[in-house]
């Protein structure tokens, strides 16, 4: 099976406990000693712990996703906000320094803390690729005092998954493609293997699939009928199968574009919560629109307070035709919520497209005389904001007290600057 089958050298380097690294390099901390949390908001006492040293791990059993009211009163303990914009100088950092020593184009910044990097052809420079990526382990180390953690495998998904299923533990791993068997076939939690979310790991299930052995062993032809595009996906991940390349889409055929938004206080009412849900169908489009797609699926999520009595729901609407304009979506969301919403105080909301085609593909609708008008609308207000800001031009709406657009213009990556 894998006679064909991509066989480079690349590796999956993750930061250890990046954001708590920054803060104690700012501060001159050591986080193997010193418990430190940051915190996403000091002025709410439900805000989320987005991350936490070592020491607070060990000695009070705090972790990201936590919540600030669940950290101890204690003398030792240092809670910071976050410094988003250092954390994205300092990943740029790091990036810089990786491509001192490997071509620009062979590295694939996947996250703020965690890239993949192709170090085939590097053997002369750098030595074997568990030399190569233990020097870059130690540079990373000596110039920014941050410990990492290396997968190595054969294509992106194997150095993702050495990563995950074992680096994060010993520091570093590698997986070949003789050790799917032993290695990746005994995992029991589906979700914990990279790509799979707890409701896909829910639908395996159903489907009478508990382990990435039943997964490998199940007919590819039932996959693909129960799950479509995915279920192909998912035979050849449990293989450890992957075709992409750096720099492409890690899952081919799923693109899509998103929002999720944690809510400051609870929203009680539809007309607050709708004032929410257009600010973000508007921001989904223009990004639909400026990458050059139209969507013909459209997702509304909504969870609950932690107070309410239900739980929350996610719930999918697929349109007669494709579309990239704000409100097409932002009526089929409403279309969503009116069927589903339970009357309950919200505190997050998503909204995302999907199902997507390029915007070439779009038709001309002779009953509808004005669609062509809308469209160049669309592409003018995302010049308007590109050249002069996000906040140059908003809806009445997010002047109101229910509006968060101008409150999150502020932020980066939903956190302080």
């Amino acid at each position: 099976m894998y006679e064909n089958m991509p066989n480079r050298n690349i590796i999956c380097i993750d930061m250890k406990s990046f954001y708590a690294s920054c803060i104690a390099m700012i501060e001159g901390l050591d986080i193997e000693q010193v418990p430190l949390a940051i915190i996403a908001n000091f002025n709410q006492p439900g805000s989320v712990v987005l991350a936490a040293s070592p020491a607070m791990k060990r000695r009070f059993r705090i972790k990201t996703g936590n919540r600030r009211f669940e950290i101890p009163n204690h003398p030792d303990i240092r809670l910071f906000e976050p410094k988003m914009s250092f954390f994205l100088k300092m990943s740029m950092a790091i990036t810089q320094l990786i491509a001192k020593y490997v071509p620009p184009e062979a590295i694939h910044v996947y996250s703020v803390d965690e890239s993949f990097i192709d170090l085939t052809g590097t053997e002369k420079l750098l030595g074997s690729p568990e030399e190569a990526a233990k020097k870059i382990q130690y540079y990373i180390l000596q110039q920014f005092n941050i410990a990492s953690s290396v997968g190595l495998g054969p294509n992106m998904l194997m150095a993702k998954l050495a990563l995950d299923l074992e680096a994060k533990k010993t520091g570093f791993a590698r997986w070949t493609y003789e050790d799917i068997p032993k290695k990746l076939w005994p995992i029991k939690n589906l979700s914990d293997v990279w790509g799979i979310g707890r409701r896909t790991e829910a639908n395996l299930n159903d489907s009478g699939i508990f382990s990435m052995y039943d997964l490998a062993h199940t007919n590819l032809a039932t996959l693909e009928k129960r799950f479509g595009i995915l279920g192909n996906q998912l035979y050849y991940h449990a293989w450890g199968i992957d075709l992409s390349t750096l720099g492409e889409p890690m899952v081919s055929g799923q693109i899509s574009f998103g929002k999720g938004q944690m809510l400051m206080r609870d929203y009680k009412t539809r007309t607050e919560i709708a004032v929410v849900i257009l600010e973000m169908c508007e921001d989904v489009m223009r990004r639909t629109r400026e990458a050059g797609f139209i969507g013909r699926t459209v997702s509304l999520g909504l969870s609950y307070s932690e107070k309410a009595d239900t739980k929350g729901f996610l719930r999918s609407l697929t349109l007669n035709e494709p579309t990239n304009e704000t409100m097409t979506m932002y009526k089929a969301c409403l279309q969503l919520f009116d069927m589903h919403f339970a009357e309950r105080p919200a505190r997050q909301v998503t909204v995302r497209i999907s199902n997507l085609e390029p915007t070439t593909s779009v038709q001309l609708d002779l009953f509808d005389s004005k669609k062509e008008q809308r469209h160049m609308l669309g592409h003018t207000m995302d010049a308007i904001r590109h050249k002069f800001g996000s906040t140059s031009l908003l809806r009445a709406v997010s002047y109101t007290a229910s509006g968060t657009a101008r409150s999150r213009e502020q932020l980066v990556g939903g956190h302080l600057r």
